[in-house]
């Protein structure tokens, strides 16, 4: 049993400082894509982004208490779902800037857009539910509790950059955007095919 003392919450920061930069990379990404984002706007990406980091170790927690053995015949497979979600995005990102939109136009990255791109931020940190399946249910949700918040701290820190750099690049903003979703992406697959 895991004992929750000071070693065990600045590991839990660390891992989810290491498991947010992709999120944060969005988040900068997203930043740009909308100079005129708000506050409130910013902490809904954060947050969406906290309840994914939050979700997926505790989804990999229960996948390895319950299921693991139908889970771990696809669960090497999992980085391409990110790959393709963040490409998808990317792509769509770049067409609507070059395209153009009108200045009074809905938020870039509208609902379903911001949850693609949780899920697809979030995969990796899946895995993580298999690195703390020894913790006890409540130090295994405390673990993901603190992953979330860093997160959200992150991700609204990228808000917040992206914003005040795509202020001033409004125009070529929604492009630099979508090659940070692409790049991020391509990183994916790569890692998946060196680690086969």
């Amino acid at each position: 049993m895991t004992m929750i003392d000071f070693h065990f919450i600045i590991n839990s920061i660390l891992f989810g400082a290491g498991l947010a930069m992709d999120a944060f990379s969005v988040s900068i990404a997203n930043g740009l894509n909308e100079p005129g984002m708000r506050k409130r706007r910013a902490a809904v990406i954060s947050g969406t982004f906290a309840f994914f980091q939050f979700a997926m170790p505790l989804a990999g927690w229960f996948c390895v208490h319950t299921i693991v053995r139908y889970f771990s015949a696809i669960d090497r497979f999992v980085p391409l779902i990110g790959f393709v979600l963040l490409l998808f995005i990317g792509i769509k990102m770049i067409l609507d800037s070059v395209r153009g939109k009108p200045e009074d136009e809905k938020p870039a990255v509208g609902f379903f857009g911001l949850v693609v791109q949780g899920i697809a931020t979030s995969i990796d940190a899946l895995s993580v539910g298999f690195t703390i399946a020894d913790y006890p249910f409540c130090t295994a949700l405390i673990e993901a509790l603190i992953i979330a918040a860093v997160t959200f701290a992150i991700c609204f820190a990228g808000c917040v950059i992206g914003k005040k750099v795509g202020s001033k690049f409004a125009d070529k903003a929604g492009i630099a955007g979508g090659l940070i979703l692409i790049f991020i992406a391509a990183e994916i697959l790569i890692k998946f095919i060196m680690h086969r």
